[in-house]
């Protein structure tokens, strides 16, 4: 097996599925497979590329902002609330949170009701 080159602490892997034991599922839209163990599946096409820190000649094309679309959504059954087919639960999902280097769980408890969520979902549709 030839020798793995990193580059800052990554490596390149041809079979990502495969290493991280999960299971590829075609997407509906898009050619990149979604993951089916995953509850929450996005399908995207990128619409713009926006360059960051123009302006500072050591960072200058080095750091890039994609703007996307959502084409599809894909979302479990099982997380999804009781009498609402469009919205997730956030007390059935547990979605892992990278902060700082390091994995992370939402808590398992509100912290207080957001008036947000009083507006209707109607209202949020264009």
């Amino acid at each position: 097996m030839p020798a793995v080159k990193l580059r800052r602490g990554y490596r390149f892997e041809r079979d990502k599925f495969g290493l991280a034991g999960l299971t590829p599922d075609p997407s509906e839209i898009v050619a990149a497979p979604r993951v089916r163990e995953c509850p929450v599946q996005l399908e995207a096409t990128v619409e713009a590329v926006h360059p960051l820190a123009e302006n500072d000649p050591t960072q200058r094309g080095r750091h890039l902002a994609f703007e996307v679309r959502i084409r599809c959504v894909h979302i479990e059954e099982s997380i999804l609330m009781d009498g609402q087919p469009n919205r997730i639960d956030p007390d059935k999902w547990r979605p892992l949170i990278m902060n700082f280097q390091k994995f992370y769980e939402l808590a398992p408890r509100e912290l207080r009701p957001l008036r947000l969520a009083e507006i209707s979902e109607e209202l949020y549709r264009g």
